[in-house]
């Protein structure tokens, strides 16, 4: 469902960092699932570090879109040609 979002939501760029979210989540279930089946903690861990980088990802994401909204006045994937170097 998150690359469905991905792609359908090409305008939105919040509803694009949801779905973004939402992959990584299931990433993460998917390893927590396997480490469960083969009793292995390492899939937890892995688990663990998917989260950190998705919180980063989102802070990063959060913080680009204050700045497009600051300067533009509207959140659009157009507006994101005024961040240019």
């Amino acid at each position: 469902m998150g690359l469905v979002g991905i792609v359908w939501n090409k305008k939105d760029i919040l509803l694009m960092i949801f779905c973004i979210e939402l992959v990584f989540f299931s990433i993460g279930l998917n390893f927590i699932f396997i480490s469960n089946y083969t009793f292995q903690p390492i899939g937890q861990i892995y688990c663990l570090l998917i989260v950190t980088v998705a919180a980063s990802e989102t802070a990063i994401g959060l913080g680009l879109l204050i700045t497009i909204l600051r300067l533009s006045n509207k959140i659009s994937y157009d507006s994101l040609i005024t961040l240019r170097g």
